[in-house]
């Protein structure tokens, strides 16, 4: 693919495998050092998990969720090219728990849902829809009781205001980047 790039996958069965993924304005994928924080984050939640990644670009987010043991991940993104690469990753990674959708986030979380285990956020810096999204994904039944919820936003504004129900787990930042794992207190919700 011309004007392609690769990101390798840096844990589980298809570790070192690499990722093609189109040259795209707003396709940023989660850096490698920070895909091994996030996953030795999650490294006893994974294994069997449903996972969403609404925003899945290069895919290295879903893709290393499937390669740790996760049990399936719907990857949902607009752009055609980014779809068909996407598939094409999947195909050769024989990735069987993979489901790629074409949708943008706010219309995925539009309708009503089925709950995740865990969830992938890692949106264009530049629409500002996280705060918008964490409210459709809280009331739209998209999270399980105890959800995890992975999110990167940039590091020089203020963090997103999540639903109450969204308690903090962790929180770092790399350059431009500030990485957050909520974990979901379905008790706490008041939304």
């Amino acid at each position: 693919m011309q004007g392609a790039n690769k990101v390798r996958i840096v844990g589980g069965q298809w570790r070192g495998s690499r990722l093609t993924f189109p040259s795209l304005p707003d396709l940023r994928p989660t850096p490698d050092r920070v895909r091994e924080t996030l996953f030795n984050w999650l490294q006893h939640h994974i294994e069997f998990a449903a996972c969403l990644d609404l925003f899945a670009g290069s895919g290295a987010l879903g893709f290393e969720a499937l390669s740790r043991g996760a049990r399936s991940v719907v990857f949902v993104d607009t752009h055609p090219q980014v779809l068909a690469q996407l598939q094409q990753n999947a195909t050769r990674l024989n990735a069987d728990g993979a489901q790629i959708l074409r949708a943008s986030a706010q219309e995925f979380v539009a309708r009503a849902g089925h709950p995740f285990d865990i969830i992938f956020l890692d949106p264009p810096f530049r629409f500002d829809l996280l705060e918008t999204i964490g409210q459709q994904l809280e009331c739209g039944g998209w999270l399980s009781p105890s959800a995890w919820i992975y999110v990167e936003s940039p590091a020089d504004k203020e963090p997103p205001a999540f639903p109450p129900s969204w308690l903090l787990h962790r929180d770092k930042q790399t350059g431009a980047v500030r990485y957050q794992l909520y974990k979901r207190d379905a008790a706490a919700t008041t939304v």
